[in-house]
């Protein structure tokens, strides 16, 4: 149930027409009863939440010292959008069924899986599955800018990386760490400089005393450039890969839904192997958008076929890799 200083916050906020602290105080009540497993009333708040008009990706007013480095997002998807294999599938149900069971867990001395590293090529799902945490658990979701974390506080990035753990542990969300790599490189690499030696370890010190109720979600393109003592700070590790021929399919008839004429899907899918879920995606784009401006109500499979030898090329990819 909601806690008096919640209820006493909310009243306040929409008094003083304060939308921002308003969404925020909303957020955490839901988070709150999705991990006391009330799953249906944490959703109805999110629900409402979303239906609120909002930009798809905004900068969050935390503090104005973390305020272009750590973004607000916003599902773009729904979980039957997300094709991976059914292992992984299976993973992330489980994180969600540990999250919403943590308290039961925690009676036996166990802990919920909550530190995840997510890893494989650009485009394979990575980041839609932290949308899809987010909302299979009723939490925000978060992402933590690296790159500019790096480029632009070099020489502050340990005292960024304290108060966004702050944030981490007083704002309970799904914190999506993207482009890991650039961060969590081998501490031994004979190129790096020793400030990002200190930040490794500080990175490592943050993540494995962190004992808060977020999810932090790491994600990298390159795990061989991780250094190996991350890893142990993790609970899990998911592999991502380019899709197969029966990914593919699944990716198309997605995509085109209502556009979809009788195509050899085998062929097509064949034809694509090599290519992204991202690019397999924006082949059918390409194609849906051609069939709207000529007015057509079906994709043709030669022009779809086509728009993924424009993906192939545009990438460097060879026919048939």
């Amino acid at each position: 149930m909601a806690r008096a200083d919640q209820i006493k916050a909310l009243i306040s906020s929409h008094l003083k027409n304060d939308g921002e602290r308003f969404t925020t105080v909303a957020l955490q009540l839901a988070a709150a009863e999705a991990k006391s497993g009330h799953t249906k009333l944490a959703y109805e708040i999110r629900d409402l939440i979303d239906a609120r008009e909002k930009p798809n990706l905004k900068v969050i007013s935390v503090t104005h010292d973390l305020a272009d480095l750590v973004l607000q997002g916003k599902h773009s998807g729904s979980y039957s959008s997300l094709v991976v294999r059914d292992e992984l599938r299976e993973k992330i149900d489980r994180i969600a069924r540990e999250f919403h069971s943590s308290e039961k867990l925690a009676k036996h001395g166990l802990l919920n899986r909550r530190k995840i590293l997510l890893s494989g090529p650009p485009g394979t799902g990575k980041t839609m599955t932290s949308e899809v945490l987010s909302k299979k658990t009723g939490l925000p979701l978060f992402s933590v800018q690296i790159d500019r974390l790096v480029t632009k506080y070099l020489g502050e990035t340990t005292a960024k990386l304290r108060q966004i753990f702050a944030m981490i542990r007083d704002r309970p969300a799904v914190y999506l760490f993207d482009e890991f790599d650039a961060i969590g490189t081998h501490r031994g690499m004979e190129n790096e400089v020793g400030e990002m030696r200190r930040v490794l370890n500080a990175l490592l010190q943050f993540i494995e005393n962190d004992d808060s109720s977020s999810l932090i979600v790491a994600a990298t393109n390159n795990l061989q450039l991780l250094d190996l003592a991350l890893f142990r700070r993790f609970d899990d590790v998911l592999h991502y890969s380019k899709p197969n021929e029966g990914e593919i399919i699944s990716l198309i008839e997605n995509r085109l839904v209502n556009f979809r004429g009788k195509h050899d899907l085998s062929a097509i899918a064949q034809a694509a192997l090599g290519l992204s879920h991202a690019e397999v995606t924006q082949a059918c784009d390409d194609a849906l958008k051609d069939a709207v401006l000529n007015d057509r109500n079906l994709v043709q499979q030669k022009l779809l076929l086509q728009m993924i030898k424009d993906r192939k090329n545009a990438y460097g990819i060879e026919s048939g890799e």
